[in-house]
């Protein structure tokens, strides 16, 4: 059986010096303001693996009001949220993302997180597609008040 399901996650920036776009610290007058490292991306791609799997949300594993889980590395909660798809016989098959920030430009990094996300997830770099784009200066990503990810993910069931 295949499944899709989509996610969307976005998080205030404040002044910083990094921003942490899918597990990886990019160098930025910015960074996210969020519960856990505020990582869009990972946020957006949990919430589109659960979407899919129809095993509920990100807060339904990670609640905001927990405070064991304050400042958690987002890596964290892709990883936990793999294992859980691996016990519910689910398996990725494709997740395609979409980072839509102002700046810093992350067009070169976007092989790296590629890469640190396949790991996390553990599959094949090529089934994980890691795309960015700006607003061109519109609304809050074009203020540089925040950021947004988009994530859809395919599963197959596991026999």
């Amino acid at each position: 059986m295949i499944r899709t399901g989509i996610g969307y996650d976005t998080h205030k920036l404040v002044k910083g010096d990094n921003l942490i776009v899918g597990g990886i610290s990019i160098p930025s007058s910015y960074k996210s303001i969020g519960h856990s490292d505020g990582d869009s991306l990972i946020h957006a791609i949990i919430d589109s693996i659960l979407g899919a799997a129809n095993l509920g949300d990100i807060g339904k594993y990670f609640p905001s009001d927990d405070k064991t889980l304050k400042g958690s590395p987002s890596s964290y909660f892709l990883k936990e949220i793999i294992d859980e798809l691996g016990r519910n016989k689910y398996q990725v098959v494709n997740i395609d993302s979409t980072i839509i920030l102002q700046k810093p430009m992350v067009g070169p990094y976007i092989k790296k997180i590629q890469l640190n996300l396949s790991s996390l997830m553990d599959v094949n770099e090529n089934q994980v597609s890691v795309k960015a784009t700006t607003t061109d200066g519109l609304g809050f990503v074009g203020t540089s008040e925040g950021w947004s990810a988009l994530a859809i993910s395919t599963l197959t069931t596991k026999y």
